[in-house]
């Protein structure tokens, strides 16, 4: 298989769950598209010291991860030279499929997946949405595999715990 076909091919199989990922580290669709295809960019130049082979899943990953910190330095730097504009952003994450975007129970989970601090954010998306294992997460956000676990079972914790409130609130349960 020529190297343009491996990675088409392997950009249909994963691309999904990359952008998935990027949407933790940009504030709209669009800007996890870019993010998408500047780690993608990356990731070739890279690669073509290998034969171009397609990369690994969790270099992917970690690679969309140091292209999304990039943007947020140089977006962090752009407002402090830009102090007196303030930009707000008015968006909704869509963390689930797209298709149940109307269903209530998804709008909460969204939106507590979203109050999530980002390091517990990030496991469990990759977890969860990207299918990694823990070893794979690990090797990306450079942490240990205990530490991968136990923010999975910490951000598990605060959804079912977040899910249950909501639940009661809405059925009137005290």
């Amino acid at each position: 298989m020529n190297p343009s076909a491996a990675w088409k091919s392997w950009l249909a199989e994963f691309g999904p769950r990359l952008l998935l990922f990027a949407r933790g580290w940009a504030p709209s669709r669009e800007d996890a598209e870019d993010l998408v295809q500047e780690a993608v960019l990356r990731l070739w130049n890279y690669q073509q010291d290998k034969d171009s082979a397609v990369p690994d899943l969790p270099l992917a990953f970690s690679t969309i991860r140091f292209c999304g910190l990039n943007r947020h330095r140089t977006d962090s730097r752009r407002r402090k030279r830009e102090e007196s504009i303030i930009y707000l952003n008015d968006f909704k994450d869509v963390w689930l499929d797209p298709s149940v975007e109307e269903d209530e129970d998804a709008e909460q989970l969204r939106a507590a997946v979203q109050k999530l601090s980002p390091k517990l954010r990030e496991v469990i998306t990759m977890k969860i949405w990207g299918g990694l294992t823990f070893a794979q997460i690990s090797e990306s956000l450079a942490i240990s595999q205990n530490t991968a676990a136990s923010r999975y079972r910490y951000a598990l914790e605060q959804l079912a715990q977040d899910m249950r409130r909501l639940k009661e609130e809405r059925h009137g349960i005290a």
